[in-house]
């Protein structure tokens, strides 16, 4: 359904992550792939959620308390990238 691809930055900061995280976003890949970016929008885990101010046009989803991935939908919703990863500042 949706191919999701992970910019470097993305790549790079995969790289230092904890595993739980690193498994958690390749979840998250594999359920877009197969049932597409609308229905695991869906599921409630992940909190998926658009942003707003200088994030606005991205959406966030969360990988654990802590830890959150930003990405952009291209080409009419086909396209998904993954942009940052990163711990979230409360």
């Amino acid at each position: 359904m949706n191919q999701v691809l992970l910019n470097k930055k993305a790549q790079k900061q995969l790289k230092k992550l904890p595993s739980h995280i690193v498994t958690k976003l390749q979840t998250w890949v594999a359920q877009v792939q197969i049932i597409g970016i609308t229905e695991a929008r869906i599921i409630t885990g992940y909190h998926d959620e658009p942003l707003l101010g200088k994030r606005k046009g991205q959406r966030s989803i969360r990988l654990s308390k802590f830890y959150r991935a930003f990405y952009i939908e291209n080409n009419d919703n086909i396209i998904i990238e993954v942009i940052e990863v990163n711990k979230h500042e409360y």
